[in-house]
């Protein structure tokens, strides 16, 4: 089926369950506001409304860093022979701020061909108390950043480049979330925002980078934080601030330094943050700095190293991004559970390809035979049993399918470290696969889940990791993008955290499996493996995706026979309706790692036609460890 009348019906049953949901008036209002969203709404699209500015504001007229009640942000940032209208627009957007809490230091490094940049400078003094300046010699960005921190008196720092802009509603902003964060008990040693690109005026940006919440292993690919980062100069003198043997990637060693320290960091979704599109500009790709790559490489393995983990870190699949390749601990065994009715034709093609191509040698497979119907199939396992050497071949007791209640059954079987769900209809792609798997959890400090790149046999990609909300209830990142790309931000090339992998691969330690009680049988068919994760999850463990790990599932991508069969529909109604139930709604619309002004409606990461959150200069902040 095309994709774009796949995402156009995906759509339109969208509508219709809002209908049903909350009443037809509410979906003509959504619907409206789509349209005018879509077609009116992109200049200064992520920027506040004026009357909330003008509010914020309003709020602190006439009050002062010391009486505003926001704790003080203090903006360190490297002068480096700026040009005069890059250096007026940066000093403007401080000056600009619509709250007083904000100290900007600047250490110029400038050589004397560039004497305007200070006589700049000392003119906006003038207007603004709390820019405060020193010349310095040039000692490369990191020490130049710690000559700045020298200036700072305020109980949190930022970063900010001489070339950018800050948002108006920056220092507000971030204020108001650390403020937050405390009357929550919650950490506030380190946050960071939204940011994104522009070339000209940040009345028309080119593009956002909507961010996840914090994610640990994402951090490890690339330096996905960026701008803008807030974090208690307390924690930077205790670490010493910027190391200039990572200079190229010294924000990016830093935030791993600071996250040893805080456990974790905070997501504000507010693009806070203007990042100058230009030649000789980080943000045009590392083209510009060739040196980065080295850097990142070398602040990810010093990271390992104070951790006390092991692995070797190499470059990823794309330029800016890496891996880290982890030793895996011992010998674990994965036990491959793998159901199957009648359809010996997919199953041979899956357990070739395990047999063929796996290199992870300490596996077993279990067929979980599931009320097949043709007698040819039980022929077929008498002489796979033959031919696949420690086969097994168990036969589920119940009648009807229920994924969930045979994914338990065939647990019992299991005398792996690993389970490993697969579905039958998939084929093993490259001789690692179950490596990566591995890889992802075999180590201290691993996730507890981690899911494989799944493609569509016209090599679409059919999952990417799972998001809840996505329609509502679920859907898979990135589905039906060609082979081959980065996706959003990398996303797609780069292990991932995720809230949920899907159950046609899923590698889970079997103590986690055991703990949490296996697959949920009241979710027959649909959501088993979203409310597996979520109950995984929410126990504090990790569920990771790997790019890594790569097969072709034959899943058809105009399957449909659930939404024609009115028995099924109820089903997958009921089952929807118990993801709710279980998880509440809230949560299930509220992925925390997937930005909120990114599109519910399709799975390719596009920007949300709904930016209200932004516009009204909503301020959530949500810590994660």
């Amino acid at each position: 089926m095309n994709v774009r009348l796949k995402r156009a019906r995906e759509l339109a049953g969208y509508a219709v369950q809002l209908t049903k949901d909350e009443g037809l008036p509410t979906m003509l209002k959504r619907g409206a506001g789509f349209v005018r969203r879509r077609c009116f709404g992109k200049r200064a699209r992520y920027l506040p409304a004026k009357k909330v500015l003008e509010a914020q504001r309003a709020e602190m007229a006439g009050k002062t860093a010391a009486d505003c009640g926001l704790p003080t942000i203090s903006i360190l940032t490297p002068l480096y022979n700026t040009p005069e209208k890059y250096l007026r627009e940066f000093l403007d957007s401080f000056v600009n701020q619509t709250a007083p809490n904000g100290q900007l230091c600047l250490a110029d490094a400038s050589d004397a061909e560039h004497a305007d940049v200070k006589r700049i400078v000392e003119e906006y003094q003038t207007k603004n108390q709390r820019i405060v300046y020193k010349k310095i010699e040039n000692k490369g960005i990191a020490a130049n950043t710690n000559a700045a921190a020298e200036l700072a008196t305020g109980e949190y720092l930022a970063l900010a480049d001489h070339d950018d802009i800050l948002a108006p509603h920056a220092l507000y902003t971030m204020g108001k979330a650390i403020l937050q964060l405390r009357a929550q008990g919650e950490p506030d040693g380190f946050l960071y925002s939204d940011e994104a690109l522009f070339s000209k005026s940040i009345q028309r940006p080119m593009v956002a980078h909507f961010k996840p919440d914090y994610a640990p292993d994402y951090l490890l690919c690339c330096n996905y934080i960026c701008h803008l980062a807030v974090f208690q100069k307390a924690l930077w003198d205790e670490i010493g601030g910027e190391r200039p043997e990572c200079d190229g990637s010294q924000d990016h060693d830093l935030f791993l330094r600071l996250v040893e320290k805080t456990g974790g960091a905070a997501h504000v979704p507010q693009v806070l943050y203007y990042w100058r599109v230009h030649t000789g500009s980080t943000s045009g790709g590392t083209d510009a700095k060739p040196y980065v790559a080295a850097a990142a490489k070398k602040a990810l393995a010093d990271h390992l190293a104070r951790t006390g983990r092991t692995g070797t870190v190499e470059d990823g699949l794309f330029p800016s991004t890496y891996r880290v390749k982890w030793d895996i601990v011992g010998d674990p065994k994965v036990s491959i559970l793998i159901p199957n009715k009648d359809h010996t034709g997919d199953l041979e093609k899956c357990l070739h390809s395990i047999w063929t191509k796996t290199s992870w040698e300490n596996f077993e497979v279990i067929v979980i035979e599931n009320n097949s119907t043709d007698p040819a199939t039980f022929t077929y396992y008498k002489e796979a049993r033959q031919r696949y050497d420690g086969l097994q071949v168990v036969n589920y007791p119940q009648k009807g399918f229920n994924f969930s209640g045979i994914n338990n059954f065939g647990r019992q079987y299991a005398s792996g470290d690993y389970l490993l769900l697969l579905n039958n209809d998939v084929e093993v792609r490259n001789a690692d696969w179950l490596t990566e798997l591995l890889r992802q959890c075999a180590h201290p400090g691993g996730a507890a889940i981690c899911g494989a790149e799944l493609f569509y046999p016209d090599e679409t990609l059919q999952h990417a990791g799972v998001v809840t909300g996505l329609g509502g209830y679920a859907g898979h990142s990135h589905k039906y993008r060609k082979a081959g790309g980065s996706g959003y931000m990398f996303r797609s090339a780069t292990v991932q955290d995720f809230s949920a992998v899907t159950g046609a691969c899923l590698l889970v330690k079997t103590s986690v499996w055991d703990e949490v009680g296996g697959l949920d049988e009241a979710f027959a068919v649909a959501f088993n493996d979203v409310d597996f994760c979520l109950r995984v999850r929410d126990a504090g463990c990790r569920i990771a995706w790997t790019p890594y790990a790569r097969l072709t599932h034959y899943e058809s991508k105009s399957r449909g026979g659930d939404e024609k069969d009115p028995v099924k529909a109820r089903r997958f109604a009921a089952e929807q309706q118990r993801l709710y139930a279980v998880h509440g709604k809230a949560n299930i619309l509220h992925d925390p790692y997937y930005n909120p002004n990114l599109t519910m409606d399709r799975e390719d990461f596009s920007e949300s036609n709904d930016l209200r959150g932004l516009k009204e200069g909503r301020i959530t902040v949500q810590w994660r460890k």
